[in-house]
Parts: structure tokens; sequence; C-alpha cells
């Protein structure tokens, strides 16, 4: 099953209080959760244990850095694994130095907008709210 990808907005608010549990990871809202779910569902590799969502952080956008979302099943030897609220996210190491303490969120609706990171290493974003600056 090939990757699915998604460029995703961003927001400035810290982690939720508390976390997953641990410090300094990747944290997964409950409303985050239940669309990765529906999503993996929809795509036959919800019940598929090697299966985990990867995130990660790629160059481009109008402040320069953009975020980046997969379903795989290949971890590298330099992969980063956290697990929050039931869902395994993989980041590589160069990425994770950007998400840290990251929450992924989802909103929907009719101003939703999709996917979004509530990142507090971004010193900046852009308009359109899909690129980042640290």
């Amino acid at each position: 099953m090939g990757k699915e990808n998604a460029i995703l907005s961003e927001t400035q608010n810290p982690p939720p209080a508390g976390g997953g549990g641990e410090a300094n990871s990747i944290y997964i809202s409950d409303k985050a959760k239940a669309k990765v779910q529906q999503l993996m569902a929809d795509a036959g590799i919800a019940n598929d244990p090697s299966y985990f969502l990867r995130v990660g952080v790629v160059g481009g956008g109008c402040s320069g850095l953009s975020y980046k979302l997969d379903f795989d099943n290949e971890q590298k030897p330099m992969d980063q694994v956290f697990e929050d609220n039931g869902v395994k996210v993989v980041t590589d190491l160069k990425s994770f130095l950007y998400l840290v303490n990251t929450t992924l969120d989802f909103s929907d609706g009719l101003n939703g907008k999709g996917f979004y990171f509530s990142n507090p290493n971004a010193s900046r974003t852009c308009g359109c709210g899909e690129s980042f600056a640290v």
C-alpha cells in the first residue's frame, strides 16, 4: 500500500498539560487520533500493526519549513518512535528537533482546516498557515 501524504498547517499553542505522559515527545489529540484511525481504515491498513503515522518536516513554503504526514511501515535506523493516545508516531531525528513537544490536532466543520500542528518551537508562520520557521 502506498504512502498517503498531506502538507499540514500549524498554529502556535503549547502541548496539552500532561501530554501523553512522556517529556520530549510528539502528542496526538483525541480528534487527530479519530481521524488517523478513519484514514487508516479507508486505506485498508487499520488492522496491520506494522503501519504507523510518519511525521516529518520538509523544506518549503513561505516560511521555509512545512509539515508532512504519511502512513508508513518501514522504520529507518535513526527514527524516533513515540506512542501517544494509542497512535504510534515515527519521525526522523532531524525532523524531531523541530517537532519536540508538538501536538497534532484535527479541526473539521465549516471553518475546519484539517490536520494542524501546535508547535511550541515555531517562531513564525506564514499567512496560509502551512509553513513555519524556527
